[in-house]
């Protein structure tokens, strides 16, 4: 063998015995100066799997590779702003004005890795178990509180895009504004999402402050192992994810796959909704996006015009939301 030969000889075995070393050393979970995990930097949790299994898959946990494409097809139509008829309505939307076209959506296009057919995993039939008497009550009032408005003045949080949507706790892909992310102290983790803005300040502690109540609960943290374990409870005013009881406690957790995805974790218990608590589970992606600012114009900038509207509307005789005061169901005005 002449001395080219085992050159190209000895780097092959190089390279063999010295992929394994690297492949391991960039599978080692980083570290903060603390020598927690760390976690920080912008991640996406977009996907067109949905929280609860379609009932047309009810008997499939897990998507073949070829279904999942199928699915992701079917699911991408479906959604499409642009191809729904306003008249006929579609993918939630009753028939009516839809209120975006698609060029505003930044929902998942893609399923989770493992092909699931739902972020659920328990129960294992994957759906929210069907709410008890109490939590029905409590989400029909709930479900009020959020999304009529007390009068022109008295506009929702969820109206004013103050709280809400997916920015959790728990966090569940929506829409849009699917990114967050994670800042890391020696005795605080920030999570800042960039639905609503908001910014979940998490204490490393073993006791819940309750002298003030926050619209996204008390969060306290700890390490078990080199898992983050979030624990929230005490709801400011039970505004909360669909109306939980004062008594509910979302329990988080994130853990590190590889350099470039957390695994998020959450259990939501809550006796005076749901009779079992439920779980779910879905990737955290790491993104080079930025985090842009949320902000509403609908009342917010907007409520001027929505104060015009409802002065005018009364001037004419009608209630402020356009309705007529008259028992016969018909005003009278100029305009008509």
């Amino acid at each position: 063998m002449n001395n080219a030969a085992l050159s190209k000889l000895t780097l092959a075995l190089a390279s063999v015995l010295i992929a394994p070393l690297i492949s391991a050393q960039s599978d080692v979970i980083p570290r903060t100066e603390y020598g927690t995990p760390d976690f920080q930097g912008t991640y996406t949790f977009r996907t067109i799997t949905p929280l609860n299994r379609p009932r047309e898959l009810e008997n499939k946990a897990t998507l073949t590779p070829e279904e999942a494409i199928e699915w992701e097809d079917y699911e991408n139509r479906r959604q499409n702003r642009d191809l729904i008829i306003d008249s006929v309505g579609g993918a939630g939307y009753p028939p009516g004005v839809i209120s975006y076209n698609e060029f505003w959506y930044e929902r998942g296009i893609e399923t989770i890795a493992d092909r699931r057919t739902s972020l659920i995993y328990d129960p294992p039939n994957g759906r929210t178990p069907p709410s008890n008497p109490l939590g029905r009550e409590r989400r029909a009032a709930y479900g009020q509180m959020v999304f009529e408005s007390a009068g022109p003045e008295g506009r929702t949080t969820v109206d004013r895009c103050l709280t809400g949507f997916n920015a959790g706790p728990p966090m569940i892909p929506g829409a849009y504004n699917n990114n967050m992310q994670i800042v890391q102290t020696k005795d605080h983790i920030v999570i800042l999402n960039e639905m609503v803005h908001t910014a979940r300040i998490i204490r490393l502690d073993s006791e819940h402050n309750i002298k003030q109540l926050k619209w996204e609960g008390d969060s306290v943290a700890h390490w078990e192992n080199d898992e983050l374990v979030i624990h929230t409870q005490h709801f400011f005013k039970d505004y909360n994810f669909r109306g939980m009881s004062a008594d509910a406690i979302i329990h988080e957790r994130f853990r590190w796959v590889n350099k470039d995805t957390l695994e998020y974790d959450f259990t939501i218990d809550d006796p005076r909704s749901w009779d079992v608590s439920w779980s779910a589970k879905l990737p955290m992606r790491r993104t080079e996006d930025p985090l842009f600012e949320y902000a509403c114009h609908e009342g917010n900038h907007g409520l001027p015009g929505i104060l015009a509207g409802w002065r005018r509307y009364e001037s004419l005789g009608f209630n402020g939301d356009g309705s007529p005061k008259s028992d016969t169901g018909t005003v009278d005005t100029e305009e008509n």
